[in-house]
C-alpha cells in the first residue's frame, strides 16, 4: 500500500487523471474536528473520481439517542466506505462491527493509523525501507505513540519511547511489543543514533484542562537541536501537526533541514487514496 501511495503521488504531480472510484461515495463521520483529515479525505476521494459527505457532530445521531449499531446499518446502506474520527475507540469498533462497508479509523483516542501510514511513507520516500531502523518517539504516550508501537511490529523497526512517568502509552500494547519497544525517560539518551524522531503536542484535543500540568511534566521533552544532535546525521524529524513551536518542538527543528513535516502532511492525501483504493477495488499494481 505504501508503494502504491508513492505511485499515486507521482501520478498526481504529473497531472494524470485517474478516477477508478467514479460513483463511489465516502461517508465522513467527524466527532472530533480536524483540518488535515477532512481535506485529505475529501480531496483524495475527489481525485479518485468519487464524492464524499461530511457529517459533523451536529449532522448525525451517532451516540446521541440512536444506537451506534443502527447508525452503522443505515449509513453503510447508502455509502460505499466510511471514515470515522472520534474520541472513544469502542465507538469506532461498534460502528465497524455493524457496517456493511469498510470503515477507516481516521483517529480515536487510542490510535491514529492513517497518520502513521503517512509517516512511514515519508520515511520510505527520503531514506528507504524502515525495517531494522531506530525510531524515537518523544513526548506523550498518546494515540500516535500507540500507533508507532503497532508499526514497530508491522514494519520491523526498533522503537524507543521517551516519556515522563504517568504519561506512558497503553500498557497492554507495550507488553505485546516488548521485543521491539523500550521506554527510556531521558530524551537525549533515547535519541542516540536514531534514524527518525517524532513527536506530537503535549495537550491533545479534549485535554485542554490539563494544559498547565502537562507543560510542567513535559518541560524536558522538547525536540530541539540538542536532541537532534544525538541522532544520526541523516535522521529526519516528523510531527503530525498542528505543532506548537517552543513547546514540544523548537522552531529550528521543525523548520530546519532535517524536518520532513510538510511532505508528511501531504502524504496523508496519497496514502489514504491508496487505502481507499485497496478497500474498494483490491490491490493495484505497485
Amino acid at each position: 500500500m505504501l508503494r502504491r501511495a508513492g505511485q499515486l503521488k507521482a501520478m498526481h504531480h504529473r497531472g494524470e487523471v485517474y478516477a477508478p472510484l467514479a460513483h463511489k461515495v465516502l461517508g465522513m463521520v467527524f466527532e472530533k474536528a480536524s483540518t488535515r483529515t477532512r481535506i485529505s479525505f475529501e480531496a483524495g476521494m475527489a481525485q479518485l473520481g468519487g464524492s464524499s459527505i461530511f457529517l459533523s457532530p451536529r449532522d448525525t445521531q451517532l451516540g446521541r439517542g440512536e444506537p451506534i449499531e443502527d447508525t452503522a446499518r443505515v449509513l453503510s446502506s447508502m455509502v460505499d466506505i466510511i471514515m470515522v474520527r472520534t474520541f472513544a475507540h469502542a465507538k469506532l469498533k461498534s460502528l465497524a462491527d455493524y457496517s456493511a462497508v469498510p470503515v477507516i479509523n481516521a483517529l480515536t483516542d487510542y490510535s491514529h493509523p492513517c497518520q502513521l501510514l503517512a509517516d512511514v511513507q515519508t520515511y520510505f520516500e527520503h531514506r528507504g525501507d524502515i525495517q531494522g531502523k531506530t525510531v524515537v518517539w518523544i513526548g506523550d504516550g498518546n494515540n500516535m505513540c500507540n500507533s508507532y508501537i503497532d508499526a514497530a511490529q508491522q514494519f520491523d523497526f526498533r522503537l524507543r519511547i521517551a516519556v515522563p512517568e504517568g504519561y506512558e502509552p497503553d500498557a497492554a500494547l507495550l507488553r505485546t511489543c516488548a521485543d521491539r519497544v523500550e521506554v527510556i525517560r531521558d530524551p537525549l539518551l533515547a535519541a542516540n543514533d536514531a534514524d527518525l524522531l517524532a513527536t506530537d503536542v503535549w495537550a491533545s484535543m479534549g485535554q485542554e484542562t490539563e494544559r498547565k500540568q502537562r507543560e510542567q511534566a513535559f518541560a524536558g521533552y522538547q525536540v530541539n537541536a540538542r536532541v537532534m544532535a544525538q541522532a544520526k546525521t541523516d535522521a529526519i524529524f516528523l510531527h503530525c501537526l498542528p505543532a506548537h513551536r517552543g513547546e514540544e518542538v523548537s522552531a529550528e527543528v521543525i523548520d530546519g533541514p532535517q524536518s520532513r513535516v510538510w511532505d508528511e502532511a501531504e502524504n496523508r492525501l496519497h496514502v489514504q487514496k491508496a487505502l481507499m483504493e485497496l478497500l474498494l477495488l483490491g490491490a493495484r499494481d505497485a
